[in-house]
């Protein structure tokens, strides 16, 4: 759980705070040297039941949370949390860049990518929407969002190694991203070697979070690595760990034909959601509750009970 601002420019109306607190007490001060040369404030408030320190507080106090609620409020005060949910929208992803044809998975790792996509799209449940994108140093969408399972594998089994050189993961996830966005419960499975080279994390994840997408990134290839036109390409399991670790997905190894269907089955069971709450109307309402509980206390009997 934590917690952003979207208008961030109007937290620093918070250092209204201490100088409330200093104007309050200097005028309290004085008024009550005031008051002093004309009575004895101490005894008639003893005779009274009258706590002249203790009521203003109260009100000071009432007024610090008003302004500290009203200032909250308009600095787009946004709470993001976790939750269970069993709607999730998906978005596969699939590394098509020229590494991907290293044969250290069988036949080519791209085309045990393409074969464990389509076996996780037969297995979805009824009603679930998913769209289909590649990426290599660009990305482009091969399928948006639909339910039609024979669509989705026509779309999987279209995608063929890009003649574009590098892998952006950042244009991969704004893409995917995009394609969600209406979505309220949004998902990225990524299949990749992990071997970015245009782009870095740092943008995808921060795309990834601002957007409430969680992703799933699961490693094609082994460490050992497979032989490409290009050389020995091995997997960067550590650049698809962050990514997923960071956007509070999940991250599973493919260094195999099994573990990458068990990685598929696993991610249906993944029930993680992000949500993104605006306390925008909770602030305003607590100031205006504020305000008429101070009304009340200060035109009613119950004033002098404070």
């Amino acid at each position: 759980m934590e917690f952003t601002f979207s208008h961030p420019q109007y937290v620093f109306l918070l250092f209204l705070i201490p100088l409330i607190f200093f104007i309050h007490f200097w005028a309290l001060g004085s008024r009550k040297k005031k008051s002093l040369k004309f009575a004895n404030f101490d005894a008639i408030a003893k005779i009274e039941g009258i706590d002249f320190f203790s009521k203003n507080l109260v009100m000071l106090f009432i007024n610090v949370l008003i302004l500290l609620a009203l200032v909250l409020a308009i600095s787009g005060l946004t709470l993001h949390t976790t939750r269970e949910s069993s709607a999730f929208a998906f978005v596969i992803a699939i590394d098509s860049s020229q590494s991907m044809e290293a044969k250290d998975l069988s036949p080519s790792r791209i085309d045990a990518a393409k074969s464990i996509a389509s076996v996780f799209v037969d297995n979805l449940p009824a009603g679930i929407d998913v769209g289909i994108i590649s990426f290599s140093g660009g990305s482009k969408i091969e399928k948006d969002l639909t339910q039609r399972k024979d669509e989705l594998k026509s779309a999987i089994s279209g995608i063929e190694l890009s003649g574009y050189g590098g892998t952006d993961i950042y244009e991969a996830i704004l893409t995917s991203s995009n394609l969600l966005k209406t979505e309220s419960f949004k998902s990225i499975i990524l299949l990749s070697d992990g071997q970015i080279n245009v782009g870095n994390i740092d943008d995808a994840v921060e795309y990834a979070n601002d957007n409430n997408v969680v992703v799933h990134a699961i490693g094609i290839g082994t460490k050992e690595g497979g032989e490409t036109q290009y050389g020995i390409s091995k997997l960067d399991e550590d650049s698809m760990k962050s990514l997923a670790y960071n956007t509070k997905g999940v991250y599973f190894p493919g260094n195999s034909n099994e573990n990458l269907t068990r990685s598929f089955v696993d991610v249906l069971k993944l029930t993680r959601m992000k949500v993104a709450m605006p306390l925008f109307d909770y602030l305003i309402f607590l100031a205006i509750f504020l305000v008429v509980l101070e009304f009340f206390l200060s035109n009613t009997r119950y004033f002098n009970l404070i």
